[in-house]
């Protein structure tokens, strides 16, 4: 069937593989068949990147490394010739029957010569229309003036189906340099496409925003005419394209389309009806392209040709109808697919049945006569085309815009499954046969693709396995991706393991060709279980192979990018604290070089009231110091501190961590000292950190330290106890009051009747009122001390029931001690009564005055 195309059959055995292909007959009924089975299997050698791809359809791709002193050179561009004959190609086929007559380009010629003079001045343009509006016919007449605008000619390209630019970028790499049989890798893509500069007719465009940013800045050479509708995506605001609207055209525009369509002029009957149809369509060429259509079925129905006079032959399609057809109604004016379909041959409605099974993609007209099974059905498109029912995009034709739908309402697409599957395994058979080159199938890759998605799993499956290899052999690598996909999902479904082993194969070296490695190393690691099931030993070691290339690649780009490391944290610095005279503990972070030194370590310096500190801690945030209140007085400074050594680092202030008398006044009794260091009740220490920096071993001497604190300890005692001795016998001159109430006077710290406790110098005795003495209790004479004897441990017997009223005391009268209900009276009361004990040593027990309110 190819022959029928005007290729060389023999080109296309050189292009399809390296061995001829075995002479074959197409079978009567196609049906699925094995790859190869037409034929010796076709094997492609690529260059993809640094890889050298080689497609085998039988056991699956191979990819190897590509070996020194094998690249390519850089390609070259091609000439004006080359270029004329690639934009032959892309065009759509010409079609068999009789030409069809071109149709004219009214009222555009503003929109011309606007886009004629954006393009010229390297401007992208974006020419804006609803489906009919005439975009493809504008973009014709641009490129016939604007051949010579840049150096490398004018490119057109198809966007329908992409929506992301890498494809597009690929086909005009391909377009514009001679590369055959190379597929680059994104860099290098990316650097040769940036040296195009031509003009770019882009129809049918589907992307925009940031797709359509990528495309403009990989080619910032290129001058680009993107043919969109309403409801593509607008481009970005930063994209600085021009904007070019289309509209619908005028009535006396209308008029001459339609006449232009019909071929003779318009009865008054036909310009009002055309005048109502324009109101309805809002003016697009396409509704009077099929307007014009109608009319001429509908002057071929009333006989308008007067030299045919003979009757309709038995094989003819017209009807018999001898009465006048009239015009059609407005209805069918703005819907006319169902009324043009009812007029056309009966190939043609199968081909429009074939296209409403395929999502509106029509086969190419080589195909036709295969799937309806009608020598003469090529003829079909011809008639289609005429009627304004196709239209053409790239090098095809699918369904116009509204078509399908009308079509499948009227019952068109209730034989859809039968008919993809009928085109699925035409297709499986086609693509298959050595004698199908590579870019013929990829220029069929929509229809493929559609019959595909539409057909049953067993047949999609077969279809799958030889369409594949023909995709990646045309470098249609966006096709070749879709099929492999689809194919896998067939495969799963029907069960064949082997083809589902060879699909996630393909996809693997795929994903590695691009350069996606976690993505081949999953297809890849499928595929070799799927085999190592089926103990397919060939298929499992090309797996690892194309597993290895992958490792490879992943341990080339670690290298080459090692992952971000924090290193880590240098080791703190030691904190020394120091007391300030503020009672606020400063941490002076010292270098490293200082701690190496023992000399420049300064052990705290606590305050002289101070007994206990914690470890040394880490740096912690500085704190601002507690502000002193009231209730609170600073501890006294202590000795003066050499300065430690400061390095330039940050000098963070802490929380004191030296206990600080909270009472109103310094303590000045020897009570009042032993407690604040040596404290009866523990207190709760300060929250240790979260991380504190190991103390220094202890000394040698700490022991011995320690015994000396005792020992200076004791020494204070003995002092504070003569001290105490001496103001008792120095005060005993003073005679006692003969009379007045007996106050005693005890602290409420220290107010505990279970144990005794020890009295200071100055400070009254911390016990219980005192009781009043018994009768046979010694009173000394005057002049006689009133404490106990230096060296000796006083006693004390303190009383169990208070006494406001002592008994050796008497009332005072009320001329001697009037009364005062203001303020109570206190007068200190001090009895002391020494008393001998067996082992010869004196008791003395002293009465501390307490206070006591006189009423």
């Amino acid at each position: 069937m190819d022959r029928t195309q005007g290729q060389n059959e023999r080109d296309e055995q050189a292009a399809g593989g390296t061995a001829p292909p075995a002479p074959a007959a197409a079978p009567a009924s196609p049906g699925p068949a094995s790859p190869g089975s037409a034929g010796p299997a076709r094997v492609v050698t690529l260059t993809a990147g640094d890889f050298t791809l080689t497609v085998n359809p039988v056991d699956g791709s191979e990819i190897e490394p590509l070996r020194p002193g094998t690249e390519r050179a850089r390609p070259a561009k091609r000439d004006a010739a080359a270029r004329a004959a690639r934009d032959t190609a892309a065009r759509p086929p010409v079609l068999p029957g009789p030409p069809i007559s071109a149709r004219p380009l009214l009222a555009r010629d503003e929109e011309l010569e606007r886009l004629v003079r954006l393009l010229g001045r390297g401007r992208s343009v974006r020419l804006t229309g609803p489906s009919g509006s005439g975009r493809s016919a504008l973009l014709d007449a641009v490129a016939a003036q604007c051949a010579g605008v840049a150096p490398d000619g004018v490119v057109r390209l198809s966007g329908h189906g992409h929506q992301q630019p890498g494809e597009l970028l690929h086909t005009l790499y391909a377009t514009v340099y001679e590369a055959p049989r190379e597929r680059p890798e994104r860099d290098e893509l990316l650097a040769r496409v940036r040296d195009i500069g031509a003009v770019v007719l882009l129809d049918d465009l589907e992307m925009g925003g940031s797709a359509l940013d990528e495309l403009l800045r990989a080619t910032p050479e290129c001058a680009y005419l993107l043919a969109a509708t309403p409801d593509t995506k607008a481009p970005s605001d930063d994209s600085h394209i021009e904007e070019v609207f289309l509209t619908g055209l005028a009535k006396p525009d209308c008029l001459a389309l339609l006449e232009a369509g019909v071929g003779r002029p318009l009865t008054d009957e036909e310009a009002a009806w055309a005048g109502d149809l324009r109101f309805a369509s809002e003016g697009l060429p396409l509704r009077f392209v099929q307007a014009a259509a109608m009319l001429r079925q509908r002057d071929e129905l009333n006989h308008s040709d007067e030299d045919d006079e003979e009757e309709p032959g038995v094989f003819e399609e017209r009807p018999r109808d001898s009465g006048a057809v009239p015009l059609p109604t407005l209805a069918e004016g703005a819907a006319p697919a169902e009324l043009l379909a009812s007029r056309v041959s009966e190939s043609a409605r199968a081909a429009l049945r074939i296209a409403c099974a395929l999502g509106g993609e029509l086969p190419h007209h080589a195909h036709l006569p295969a799937l309806v099974g009608d020598t003469h059905a090529d003829t079909a498109v011809a008639e289609l085309l005429a009627c304004g029912l196709l239209t053409p995009v790239g090098t095809r034709y699918r369904l116009a815009a509204g078509v399908a739908r009308q079509l499948e309402d009227v019952g068109y697409g209730d034989t859809a499954s039968e008919e993809a599957r009928t085109a699925a395994r035409h297709y499986a058979w086609w693509t298959g046969h050595a004698s199908v080159v590579p870019e013929r199938v990829a220029a069929e890759a929509d229809a493929v693709l559609a019959a595909l998605a539409g057909a049953d799993v067993v047949a999609a499956a077969v279809l799958a396995r030889t369409a594949a290899p023909a995709f990646a052999a045309s470098l249609h690598w966006e096709a070749w991706e879709r099929v492999l996909r689809s194919g896998a999902e067939a495969a799963r479904k029907a069960g064949e393991v082997a083809e589902q082993a060879y699909f996630h194969h393909e996809l693997g070296v795929l994903a590695l060709c691009e350069g996606r490695l976690d993505r081949a190393r999953a297809e890849l690691e499928t595929s070799i279980g799927l085999r190592g099931a089926l103990a397919d030993k060939r298929g499992t070691v090309a797996g690892r192979r194309a597993l290895a290339l992958v490792v490879d690649r992943e341990t080339a780009a670690a290298t080459a990018s090692p992952p971000l490391r924090l290193e880590a944290p240098a080791t703190a610095p030691e904190a020394v604290t120091v007391a300030t005279p503020a009672t606020e503990a400063a941490t002076v972070a010292t270098p490293a070089a200082a701690r190496r030194t023992p000399a420049t370590r300064t052990p705290a310096v606590r305050p002289a009231a101070a007994a206990r500190t914690t470890p040394a801690t880490r740096p912690a945030p500085a704190l601002p110091a507690p502000p002193l209140t009231a209730g609170t007085t600073a501890a006294p400074a202590g000795p003066a501190v050499a300065p430690v050594p400061v390095s330039s680092e940050a000098v963070t202030r802490m929380t004191p961590v030296v206990p600080v008398t909270q009472g109103s006044q310094p303590p000045t009794t020897l009570s009042a000292v032993f407690e604040d260091a040596f404290p009866m009740s523990p207190k709760q220490d300060a929250p240790a950190p979260a991380a504190p920096v190991p103390a220094a071993p202890p000394r040698r001497d700490a022991g011995r330290r320690k015994l000396v604190l005792l020992s200076a300890a004791g020494a204070l005692t003995a002092v504070a106890l003569g001290t105490v001795v001496s103001f008792a016998m120095s005060s005993s001159d003073a005679e006692p009051p003969a009379q007045g109430p007996a106050v005693s006077s005890t602290p409420e710290p220290f107010r505990t009747p279970s144990t005794a406790q020890e009295t200071g110098g100055n400070d009254p005795a911390s016990e219980q009122p005192a009781t009043a003495p018994s009768a046979d209790a010694t009173v000394p004479a005057a002049g006689t001390s009133a404490g106990p004897v230096p060296g000796r441990t006083p006693g004390r017997t303190p009383s169990k029931r208070p006494s406001t009223k002592p008994a050796n005391s008497q009332a005072p009268t009320s001329s001697s001690a009037p009364t005062n209900t203001q303020a109570p009276t206190q007068e200190p009361t001090e009895t002391a009564a020494p008393t001998p004990t067996e082992t010869g040593t004196v008791t003395g027990t002293a009465t501390a005055t307490s206070p006591v309110v006189t009423p």
